[in-house]
């Protein structure tokens, strides 16, 4: 027990006091009040420490959270970017034809509105291809994120436009993080992505076609228990649960999807 203390202290050593007072602050951040408990609960399923750690997003960035829909994130990345970044939602249009796109961007309004102190900073951008595409300005951003959004792009033969669209904001040498639930190597893609599940190399082909670079990938949004053969596609899993009552426990057991975590880069 002491061998490993003692491991752990000299590893802690070789950080910088402005790596261990970042993590720190994105810990505490986390763990604010901010947070309605209900995201909290969903933590184990999406990992936001190490997933914005994986994408290295600092305190001091500029940063597009694509579609944040309800806020789940934002509610982490408004307060952590607050004092020293810049944090873009770039959410639905108000013009959106589809009252879901409308009562979405409302509730997400109300939000921002509701906590003055946290959101007053955000800067809400428009993205409803193929009109609204500019997230913020050209090469200005040091990170783009998005969580779970590819296959609803794809569904509507978007995703080539959004991607592009992404890179353009990015700064040379800025970072494209992509969550996503993962398909089967063993199924062939569906290009409308109708199960809500989209292939590894389905991301990484879009992001290359925009320009980017593939960085890196990593298995913290894995989940093995995720078979990816529901009746409703991957809605049929927590958080959705769209056949309500009807073999619940099994798939609270399950969890949520199995997600890929990629990066990109924007060449220099």
């Amino acid at each position: 027990m002491k061998n490993i203390l003692w491991v752990v202290l000299l590893a802690s050593s070789f950080l910088s006091p402005q790596t261990l007072a970042k993590s720190s602050v994105l810990q505490q951040v986390i763990a604010g009040k901010q947070r309605s408990a209900e995201h909290k609960q969903r933590d184990k399923y999406r990992h936001p420490q190490q997933t914005l750690a994986f994408f290295d997003v600092k305190d001091n960035m500029t940063v597009v959270e694509i579609w944040p829909g309800e806020g789940w994130y934002t509610e982490i990345l408004a307060p952590y970017l607050k004092d020293h970044g810049k944090l873009y939602a770039a959410h639905f249009s108000a013009e959106a034809e589809q009252p879901y796109f409308k009562k979405n961007l409302h509730e997400f309004v109300e939000k921002l509105k509701s906590q003055p102190k946290v959101y007053e900073k955000v800067e809400l951008t428009v993205l409803q291809p193929p009109k609204f595409l500019q997230i913020a300005p050209e090469a200005s951003v040091d990170r783009v994120l998005t969580f779970r959004n590819v296959h609803n792009w794809m569904k509507n033969d978007q995703a080539a436009a959004v991607f592009k669209a992404m890179y353009k904001a990015l700064k040379p040498g800025g970072i494209l993080g992509v969550v996503e639930h993962r398909n089967s190597v063993l199924k062939p893609q569906d290009a409308q992505a109708t199960s809500g599940y989209v292939s590894e190399d389905y991301v990484i082909a879009l992001a290359r076609n925009a320009g980017f670079e593939f960085l890196d990938k990593s298995e913290i949004n894995a989940n093995s228990k995720d078979t990816k053969d529901y009746p409703e596609g991957v809605w049929t899993l927590p958080p959705a649960l769209k056949l309500k009552d009807k073999d619940r426990k099994k798939y609270l057991a399950i969890g949520e999807s199995d997600r890929m975590t990629i990066k990109f880069i924007k060449p220099r």
